[in-house]
């Protein structure tokens, strides 16, 4: 295994690493053939070899001075790459297999590099074997280094993804590993413990540069094969012209397949096939009684199924069941002989009943309980038989968890591993996922730079709306009230705050406090703002008058020349800095309003108070020590001192010993740029909340929308139809296509539903 660093190295023959070329892509695989080759004819080390090996080593060494000019650039990555995938080919032939994985980066501008990153490779066994074998080897060593690589290196993979060209391998990989015979199903089961079975794809073998390595090729040829230094063509397209997998071979014409033997056919019903307990059985049941009527005639059975004809067919599919998921043990039970000492089932004291049905023999054979419960019926968690049971009575006790389901189902049923299976349902059940809320969670992302960057006061503000608050239209009896809004205009840098009473939600209303705010603190270069849907039902007012002119008032910001920016629908959080400061503001003005009314120039007074106390709260913490300066507060960007504190008197007004104490104030009011950027910005740093990324969402994913004002079972569903990572790799905001549309939302808006994968035990 090779791994390229950022520089360009020209390789010579000593070179250590040209040794580990030889036995991988370089064209060498021959000479470890070779060696095989003379263990097989048992050849000491001081005998002459035969000709046509000798033939064959001299062909080797000959190549060797064509390495020399073979130079491997060590940059793998793009520049700026903000997506790193991995891929990994593997291909296998009579005489050996291997693997090679390419790291495919894309930066911000959509520009695509993909470099070979490691490769590695084995000589087939002596003992002749299949080449779909020696493929899933194959499949087997690419997982192993894709693992190797993913835990040895220090940057993160947004994604990874394997190819094969066989089709049996991809349908081996699909199918139940307990249908599979034993060299098959163990590699099958460490293949999909260290890679997602998803992820496996089909690749012709005419683009799969893992060919290159189980044919081998020669340095001259492989000098100038773009296939193996820069991987297939298609992995610098779009996704969407990679290559798909033909239609595979059917499970039942896939080789390394167990065949069982059983009182009833396997191909008389497919269980696999059908998606609910009830009617299986009930399918089942007709087919036994069409094959008795069938054989018997004069005696036919006809009407409503009974109930002795559906335990009949219950018997026999579990019989059916534990054939296939115990065939060892059951085929030693029925010739009277112990299991093996290693069974999983060892501990239950399996026995076969009157109808032939394995049953756990267990210790409750003295108590008062029903025969079922005494000696359940042994089946595994994986068949898909069991999965059904489960989902059967999942359902019909309306739904219950994991501990109810299982002890439900142990009143009959004895599942091997149950606890997880039990788990598993309910966790998969569609309607019990809408109920339990459980929205993605991206990690916190990072400070916009108008957060971090020194400029005036009010450069970049947020804008939000709070209330109503009922004011009057004069003072004494008979006045009449009406509705008043507090408007919030908070600077990014500084919290600087400015409050402005808005006596209605019309476009005229907010350019007049708009003008009233530009007029005292300057005109802002860029402005935020909630979207009108973040809104609850308390503040419908305000929301819909936000939903409903926000293109007036961007283009009324374009005419001023600044930018009017909405954040995404329902992404409350993402206006974090004016949420924080209409709770602030509410703060002090219901605890000094109450139930009173005032006029519209009391509350305008009493806002304009509360603005002075917000603009005096220190940025960062107080420190204990008393030789320690005044806090910063955003009101020394506005007047050089807090808005609530006293002027500072005149100099004449100070004795001369004063004078350095007035200096030493004078020089600490010209450093608050520097005071701000050790002092406030530096408390920005650490996450508070949000620390890691729950968030795991990609193109295609299954999901609900997540709605306040809907229930949970009236969420549309929606399927990603894009992603919008942040500078750090991390999404939190996806297009999501849905009946109705193409809808925007963050990430914690959205509930991810199982993936088809989810549903294969």
């Amino acid at each position: 295994m090779v791994f390229f660093s950022t520089a360009k190295h020209e390789m010579t023959i000593p070179h250590p690493i040209l040794k580990t070329h030889v036995y991988l892509p370089l064209g060498h695989l021959s000479s470890s053939l070779l060696i095989q080759q003379l263990w097989i004819k048992k050849l000491d080390w001081d005998e002459t070899i035969p000709h046509t090996l000798k033939k064959d080593w001299d062909k080797i060494v000959n190549n060797y001075p064509h390495l020399s000019s073979i130079q491997i650039p060590r940059q793998v990555l793009i520049g700026n790459a903000i997506l790193v995938e991995l891929h990994s080919f593997s291909d296998a032939s009579l005489h050996a297999y291997g693997a090679c994985i390419y790291a495919r980066s894309t930066n911000e501008r959509g520009q695509v590099k993909v470099m070979l990153l490691c490769a590695k490779s084995k000589v087939a066994p002596v003992k002749p074997t299949t080449i779909p074998r020696l493929e899933l080897c194959g499949a087997l060593l690419a997982a192993r280094l894709y693992k190797t690589v993913v835990e040895s290196l220090r940057l993160r993979i947004t994604q990874g993804f394997h190819w094969c060209d066989s089709s049996v391998v991809l349908g081996w990989l699909n199918a139940n590993p307990s249908r599979l015979k034993m060299f098959v199903a163990n590699r099958v089961v460490e293949i999909a413990d260290t890679t997602s079975v998803s992820s496996w794809r089909y690749v012709p073998t005419d683009a799969n540069p893992a060919d290159l390595i189980s044919r081998g090729t020669t340095p001259q040829i492989l000098k100038q094969s773009d296939l193996w230094w820069s991987g297939p063509a298609f992995l610098h397209q779009e996704k969407s012209s990679w290559p798909v997998m033909p239609s595979g071979p059917d499970i039942v014409k896939l080789p390394e397949i167990k065949s069982f033997s059983v009182d009833t056919e396997p191909s008389v019903i497919n269980i696999e096939n059908y998606s609910t307990f009830r009617k299986l059985k009930r399918v089942f049941a007709y087919i036994l009684r069409a094959m008795y009527n069938f054989k018997y005639p004069k005696s036919r059975h006809t009407g409503p199924l009974t109930v002795e004809e559906l335990e009949n067919s219950f018997f026999l599919l579990c019989k059916l069941s534990q054939r296939q998921s115990f065939p060892k043990e059951y085929n030693l039970l029925m010739k009277n002989k112990s299991i093996n000492c290693k069974s999983n089932i060892l501990s239950l004291n399996p026995f076969l009943d009157k109808n032939q049905v394995m049953r756990v023999g267990g210790r409750l054979s003295h108590s008062s309980y029903d025969y079922d419960k005494k000696h359940q019926i042994i089946l595994n968690s994986s068949s898909h038989l069991t999965r059904l049971i489960f989902n059967y009575e999942h359902i019909r006790h309306m739904h219950a968890g994991p501990q109810l389901l299982l002890c439900t189902i142990r009143e009959y049923i004895w599942p091997v591993s149950g606890r997880k299976l039990a788990r598993r349902v309910v966790k998969s059940c569609v309607t019990c996922r809408r109920f339990s809320n459980q929205a993605l969670l991206p990690m916190m992302g990072q400070l916009p730079s108008q957060r971090v960057t020194p400029s005036y006061p009010f450069h970049t503000v947020g804008m939000d709306f709070a209330g109503p608050f009922t004011i009057l239209n004069r003072r004494g009896r008979g006045a009449k009230t009406s509705k008043c809004y507090l408007c919030l205009f908070i600077c990014f840098a500084y919290k600087c705050v400015h409050l402005e009473a808005v006596t209605e939600l019309s476009k005229e209303a907010f350019v007049l406090a708009l003008r009233r705010f530009i007029s005292r603190r300057g005109k802002p270069f860029e402005m935020f703002s909630d979207n009108g849907r973040n809104f609850t039902a308390a503040a419908k007012d305000i929301g819909d008058f936000l939903g409903q002119n926000s293109s007036l008032l961007s283009e009324y910001a374009a005419n001023e020349n600044f930018k009017f920016t909405f954040i995404p629908a329902y992404a409350p959080h993402f206006g974090g800095l004016w949420e924080a400061g209409i709770k602030s503001a509410k703060h002090h003005i219901k605890r000094i309003l109450g139930n009173t009314n005032l006029t519209y120039e009391e509350l305008s007074t009493l806002f304009a108070q509360v603005e002075a106390i917000l603009n005096s709260r220190p940025l960062c913490p107080m420190s204990s020590s008393p030789h320690d300066f005044l806090s910063l507060t955003p009101g020394h960007f506005l007047i050089g001192r807090p808005m609530t504190s006293l002027p500072s008197p005149a100099l004449q007004d100070y004795s001369p010993a004063s004078l350095d104490r007035y200096r030493r104030l004078e020089q600490l009011r010209q450093q608050f740029w520097n005071r701000w950027q050790r002092e406030y910005v530096c408390e920005l740093q650490q996450r508070c909340k949000w620390r890691y990324n729950r968030a795991s969402l990609n193109v295609g994913d299954l999901v609900l929308i997540k709605e306040d004002s809907v229930a949970p079972l009236q969420w549309r569903l929606g399927r990603v139809a894009k992603l919008y990572p942040g500078d750090d790799g991390i999404s939190r905001v996806a297009d999501v296509d849905t009946v109705r549309g193409r809808a925007r939302r963050p990430l914690v808006r959205l509930c991810p539903l199982p993936s088809p994968e989810d549903f294969k035990y």
